[in-house]
């Protein structure tokens, strides 16, 4: 059985072998990627089959050869922003015809009432300053995007304690 499969082996590095002298030398290069792809592939599906590599460390492994593609990619990466509206023109344009504001992207007519303030802060309308700014200082460790909250519940939190601190000082 074993010499069956030497004769296999040697028949087919011949053939491989022959085939190989016929390509020039730009099929050769690109010929040399497809089989350190193949093989690699190969040997990473045999890793995972057999235990020695996890799932998704060969994940990572199989997408590395198509980062070799991201600076074809990155050409693209203007009109993608401008098709999202991240290009950053749209909202400084003083025509704007949703009058957003600029900083939040709240419209300006939608600003926050002075009950609504003091349900997010959990504080009364008559409290002093001081509880405020706790009561701010306390939901924002909870809360902020640097200890797993989001921006949008900061924000908030922050328009709160101005609109707050605005009242008092009026």
């Amino acid at each position: 059985m074993q010499w069956i499969l030497g004769i296999a082996l040697a028949a087919a590095v011949f053939v491989i072998l022959k085939q190989w002298g016929a390509l020039t030398a730009e099929k050769k290069k690109a010929a040399i990627w497809k089989i350190v792809l193949v093989v690699g592939g190969a040997l990473l599906v045999f890793m995972v089959l057999t235990g020695r590599v996890h799932v998704l460390t060969a994940a990572v492994a199989a997408v590395i050869p198509l980062l070799r593609k991201l600076p074809a990619l990155l050409k693209y990466a203007p009109a993608i922003s401008r098709l999202f509206g991240a290009g950053g023109s749209e909202g400084a344009r003083a025509d704007n015809p949703f009058g957003r504001r600029q900083d939040s992207g709240v419209p300006a007519t939608d600003r926050m009432s002075v009950r609504e303030a003091c349900d997010i802060l959990g504080v009364d309308e008559d409290c002093p300053e001081q509880d405020i700014v706790m009561a701010h200082r306390r939901l924002m460790q909870k809360l902020h995007p640097d200890r797993g909250g989001n921006d949008y519940l900061a924000a908030k939190l922050n328009e709160a304690k101005q609109v707050l601190l605005a009242r008092r000082e009026t």
